[in-house]
């Protein structure tokens, strides 16, 4: 190859190249038109709070994503696990751990990874009865990270808080919503906070009650460190006891999950996860058909109070419960209703709409649930979740110990359920359930095939309206019925891609 040939090679490199990039610029109408492709996500981040300090703890942590295809360990990007976070010191909390030398916050480099995974389609296991168990963060990267789930299970025995407290892991995010928190004295409300990332995150506290913002202190400006957690008791940032208080956490620089860890004297205890983000119309799916109580509390967000309609989607249809047709929700106070045992041995969802008809004040939702009576009462909680769009996984089922609520508030819709194969072995196993317009199914998931141990459960909507779904888990021990419920947003495992098309005008000056 002469020197005099290079220039002209690599003016058609370079022309080739440009012509493989997809243009953004000054696209064709065709690729106007064209449709975005939704294609899967490449990494997923989660956050799983600490567990529970008792020390009559037992905690299991289920990883899981859905699929079928073998992902090679360590090769290709695909790769899923958690690793350890150090709790800082917290505001009515307690200190373990401390920053590690190399500045990743108590990361050590002999760190091995919780529950990771090899495949997509097979849950992984992993126990500690630790009472000082750390907060964990982590990614998954190709074939496992579209919507990659880990849920955490944990079974207190007796105490404050007895009783099965479980959590879906989150991903970390900038705002959160926790209606139906608690600073009464017969409650220990803990907001959770942990920073999955290398830079300090700063989050602001807000408390809201039935007059409106409470006061707090030291509520601003909270420091959360790079890869670490911080506990929160939120009774120590207001005076003045407040049963029905809606908790509202923003990071005003950088990102986390939040958690919270709410335990009764009386009526056991439970995590209450982020309700879903405000809307005019709300859907609260799973209310058990045995529930003996059902609190409501809500928040109207926005400037503008609201008024919602209240209706109970049972097996047959829309209910109004005796009492409460309507609901007024003052802007930024609580509202809360006590329901009792409005499903009357049938299972059940709250749907909340405008009662205008029209879009609504935006408002965010909870639901308190009891089962049980007397001393032997235990306590689990509903928020407000989205429609499935595309899919939607809770891992950690047991073998008759599951039950699935799918709720259709509108047109009927068909979805697609699939139970993987087991932690311990087995094959999966998929139905196809009918939900009528304006019910609830409640459906114990079928098993995996020959299979042991726990499973994973996807739901897919596959025609007809929107679906809001969720999952009870019932452990029940020493006469006491302990459950915990987990309601199923989408995993979000593809997103939205552009068209886009080889455009030669970017070679022009």
């Amino acid at each position: 190859m002469t020197p005099s040939n290079l220039p002209l090679i690599g003016a058609f490199g370079a022309l080739a190249l440009l012509t493989g990039v997809a243009a953004v610029a000054a696209p064709g109408p065709e690729a106007a038109e064209a449709p975005a492709a939704r294609l899967p996500v490449q990494r997923s981040a989660l956050v799983c709070p600490a567990p529970t300090a008792s020390d009559l703890a037992e905690t299991q942590y289920t990883a899981f994503t859905p699929g079928g295809g073998k992902a090679k360990p360590g090769g290709g990007g695909a790769s899923a696990g958690l690793l350890p976070a150090t709790t800082a010191t917290g505001l009515g909390g307690r200190k373990d751990g401390k920053a590690g030398a190399d500045g990743r916050a108590g990361r050590g480099k002999d760190d091995k990874p919780v529950v990771p995974l090899e495949s997509p389609g097979s849950p992984v296991v992993a126990t500690t009865s630790d009472s000082s168990a750390p907060a964990l963060t982590g990614t998954a990267d190709g074939a496992l990270a579209p919507g990659w789930t880990v849920q955490q299970t944990s079974v207190v025995a007796a105490g404050r808080g007895r009783g099965v407290l479980g959590t879906a892991c989150t991903a970390p995010d900038t705002d959160f919503w926790f209606p139906s928190a608690s600073t009464a004295k017969e409650r220990q409300d803990f907001v959770h906070l942990t920073n999955p990332d290398p830079t300090a995150a700063v989050v602001d506290l807000e408390l809201y009650g039935r007059g409106g913002k409470l006061k707090t202190t030291v509520s601003d400006g909270i420091t959360v460190p790079p890869r670490s957690t911080v506990k929160v008791l939120l009774s120590t940032l207001t005076q003045k006891p407040t049963t029905n208080v809606a908790l509202h956490a923003v990071a005003r620089a950088g990102r986390v999950g939040a958690a919270v860890e709410a335990l009764d004297d009386r009526i056991g205890g439970d995590w209450l996860s982020p309700a879903a983000d405000p809307s005019g119309s709300v859907v609260l799916p799973g209310i058990p058909k045995d529930a003996t109580s059902v609190r409501l509390v809500a928040l109207a967000t926005g400037e503008d109070d609201a008024d919602l309609k209240v209706r109970l989607a049972g097996p047959s249809g829309r209910l109004t419960p005796a009492g409460h047709e309507t609901l007024h929700v003052k802007s930024g106070m609580t509202s809360a209703i006590d329901l009792g045992d409005l499903t009357k041995g049938e299972p059940g969802s709250l749907v909340l709409t405008p009662a205008d008809g029209g879009s609504g004040a935006p408002v965010v939702a909870a639901l308190r649930v009891t089962r049980g009576k007397g001393s032997d009462q235990e306590t689990a909680f509903v928020p407000a979740v989205e429609p499935l769009r595309d899919r939607g996984t809770v891992a950690d089922n047991r073998a008759k110990r599951s039950t699935l609520a799918l709720v259709a508030p509108g047109r009927t819709a068909k979805v697609k359920v699939t139970v993987s194969a087991g932690s311990e072995g087995g094959s999966p196993v998929s139905r196809t359930y009918t939900v009528k317009g304006g019910t609830t199914k409640a459906v114990e998931p079928p098993f995996p095939s020959s299979g042991k141990g726990s499973y994973a459960l996807t739901v897919e909507p596959v025609s007809g309206g929107p679906v809001h779904a969720s999952r009870m888990l019932a452990i029940p021990q020493g006469g006491i019925p302990m459950f915990t419920v987990q309601t199923i947003p989408d995993d979000r495992g593809t997103v939205n891609v552009p068209h886009a098309e080889q455009d030669l005008s970017l070679l022009n000056d």
